[in-house]
């Protein structure tokens, strides 16, 4: 029986370190303006996956107020056009979100689940799966396939450290230059226009 405990316990840990198994071998994109921007290989994947990092310099539980604002929060995620939350239940959401993307590509849309954990460190951990067949598909619209990764946010005094850490599948053909360009631009925007607002007064 102790064993059996023991096995449950390691594929326990095992699903909590998924995420983070796909992407080791980290090289710097952008190191700009207090945020640094990483990107990794991805086994069985054309796209990579990227690591965005920022001090704000505004306490914890500002920062995850406004990402918890779901619909506000698109007026700082990157290329977001819309974003509402569909449920909550406990430490979990369901959000949608509509992406603007450059002609001629089709417009993206996705349902993440969003589940937050209380760390030990006295952070939070928000971590993200897309789960793409909970609403139906929007006519315009290509569903976004996987999404996979998480948001970190670790107190550090007055200051919170912020890490965004996500890989992509997002469905039909995106064109190689696009791709390159959004694995670079999305955490680097995502968390500049984060930071604006969270140091706002």
């Amino acid at each position: 029986m102790r064993s059996i405990k023991r096995i449950a316990l390691l594929c326990g840990i095992g699903v909590l370190l998924a995420p983070a198994a796909w992407a080791e071998d980290w090289q710097v994109a952008k190191d700009e303006e207090g945020i640094k921007v990483s990107l990794s290989e991805v086994a069985g994947s054309k796209y990579k996956a990227y690591r965005g990092v920022t001090l704000i310099k505004a306490p914890l539980a500002k920062v995850l107020a406004l990402q918890e604002d779901v619909a506000g929060a698109c007026a700082w995620v990157h290329e977001c056009k819309s974003q509402k939350l569909l449920k909550q239940e406990g430490d979990q959401a369901w959000t949608y979100t509509q992406f603007n993307t450059p002609w001629p590509v089709t417009p993206r849309d996705s349902v993440l689940q969003v589940t937050t954990v209380k760390d030990a460190d006295g952070g939070v951990t928000r971590n993200l799966k897309e789960v793409p067949t909970y609403v139906p598909e929007e006519k315009g619209f290509v569903r976004v396939a996987q999404v996979e990764g998480y948001w970190k946010l670790v107190p550090k005094g007055d200051s919170t450290e912020v890490t965004y850490q996500v890989h992509t599948e997002p469905g039909g053909s995106v064109p190689s230059w696009l791709a390159n360009k959004f694995v670079v631009d999305a955490p680097f925007n995502t968390l500049k226009g984060l930071r604006e607002r969270a140091e706002k007064n």
